[in-house]
Order: C-alpha cells, then sequence, then structure tokens
C-alpha cells in the first residue's frame, strides 16, 4: 500500500525475541527456510549496519519503546521497569494523529523486588505507555499456552494455538479495522485511499524463536527432524551435537515465524 505524498504512512513494526540476523536465507544460512522473508527482502532496504545498542532483553526493548541508551531510560538490566511517564514512540505517535498498537511480548513493567514477581501481573494502564491498542503480557515462553492481558481489563485471557499464529490474526484483523472493513476482505490495500483515514502505529512482538527449542508446531519441527544441519567452524567439536538438536527447534520456530 502506496500512501499519497499528502498522508502520512502506516507503520507495522515486527520482531522477533532472540532471531539472529544471519538465520535467514536471504542472509546466506544454508540450514534455514525463510521463503517470505527472501521474497520480501528481495524488494527490501536491509538495514545490515543496525544493531542494537545494547543485546539485552529489556534494556533493548526500553531503546526500541522510548529512543533512549539503557543508561538514560534506566533498564540496564533484564526486569528493571520503564518509566511509566516517559516519552515513548507511541505517545509521539499519537501526537501526530496516529493510532497506536502493541501486540505480544511486553518485558518492561519490571520486578522492582527482583525476584520476577510481575511477569505474570497485569501490566497497568499507565505502565502501558499511551498505545491506543495493547494486547500483551509481561513475560511467557510457553508459546502453545500463552497468556495474555487486553489494555485494561484485568482477567487473564490466551492465545489459541501456537501464539505467534494468534497474535498475527490479531494484527490484521486490527490493520482491516484501522483501514475501512468494506475494503479490506482480502487485504485489498492497493484500492484504498489512505489519506481519508487515520494513520496507524502498529508493533507485534513475537516471543520465540527464544527457547524452548522445542515447541513449535508439528509441521515445522518436521522440516528439521532429518535435516543435516551445517555448523560454523567455530563451533568446538565437544558442543557440536548439542548445537545441533538445539539449532533443529530454534529453525522451527523461525520457519514458523
Amino acid at each position: 500500500m502506496t500512501p499519497s505524498s499528502n498522508s502520512k504512512p502506516n507503520i507495522v513494526f515486527l520482531f522477533a525475541d532472540e532471531w539472529r540476523a544471519q538465520a535467514c536465507g536471504y542472509a546466506g544460512d544454508p540450514n534455514v527456510e525463510t521463503p517470505f522473508l527472501d521474497k520480501l527482502a528481495k524488494r527490501s532496504v536491509n538495514f545490515t549496519n543496525a544493531v542494537s545498542g545494547c543485546p539485552v532483553c529489556c534494556p533493548y526493548r526500553g531503546s526500541l519503546l522510548t529512543g533512549q541508551y539503557p543508561f538514560t531510560h534506566g533498564i540496564v538490566i533484564n526486569d528493571v521497569p520503564i518509566q511509566e511517564t516517559c516519552n515513548s514512540i507511541a505517545r509521539a505517535f499519537n501526537q501526530s494523529g496516529y493510532n497506536t498498537a502493541y501486540i505480544g511480548k511486553w518485558h518492561v513493567y519490571g520486578s522492582p523486588e527482583g525476584q520476577n514477581e510481575r511477569r505474570r501481573d497485569p501490566v497497568t494502564r499507565s505502565h502501558q505507555l499511551g498505545f491506543d491498542y495493547w494486547k500483551g503480557f509481561e513475560c511467557n515462553h510457553n508459546y502453545n499456552k500463552s497468556p495474555y492481558y487486553f489494555n485494561d481489563d484485568p482477567n487473564q485471557q490466551y492465545w489459541e494455538g501456537y501464539d505467534a499464529f494468534s497474535q498475527t490474526e490479531d494484527a490484521c484483523s486490527y490493520i482491516k479495522n484501522q483501514v475501512g472493513k468494506k475494503n479490506t476482505e482480502a487485504l485489498g490495500f492497493e484500492s484504498i485511499h489512505l489519506e481519508s483515514f487515520k494513520p496507524f502505529l502498529l508493533m507485534v512482538s513475537y516471543g520465540p524463536p527464544h527457547f524452548p527449542l522445542h515447541s513449535a508446531p508439528e509441521e515445522f519441527r518436521s522440516l528439521y527432524a532429518t535435516k543435516e544441519i551445517h555448523l560454523r567452524e567455530n563451533v568446538p567439536e565437544s558442543h557440536r551435537e548439542k548445537a545441533i538438536e538445539e539449532l533443529r527447534g530454534y529453525y522451527a520456530h523461525i520457519s514458523a515465524l
């Protein structure tokens, strides 16, 4: 969908947890099957020099949501709470006339006592940092029984099946609702005049391929069950068998995504 020169573009930001940049077919990984990303890469800009200021979960998420370095926003290790009054990406886009949405893993609500005590708690509306539509969970790695909360509803709900699939369906529904149902029966965006409705920022945060590595749907695990896995030369001989077994599950999650 191509916006007119006078309209604001819609933005969809997808990110996964612990997906290495080289673990894609287009990036040269000889093991993984990522046909849709490979197709997208052929008509995209690939920012190979764009790297995280801190490759740890919560500090990175804090930087993504605030535009600040960890020593500025304060999340220097995992499970440190973000400041609920920060000038977040959602608030910045809201001020520019956007509707904003966040779906999936959050992991910046934090646990002030240092015991992961808030990982399963509802994230308060004020700590959702201004997103109009927030459907997420602080931290969970059971992707087949994955809970979530919606906005200010304190009742825990569960994604159906493998959570990344249900989260994607929810993201697609959000997009359809934003652009107008009558024009999106098959997501036919080319027929829509984007300047006629409110633009949106949608962020989708997937839990996999973060461990546990062997919980992807069976159809994707079967892709790698007997496939020869080529390891990098720097993998020690004593670790190769374990690395191959873990990579089978890791690649299964990636292909599922």
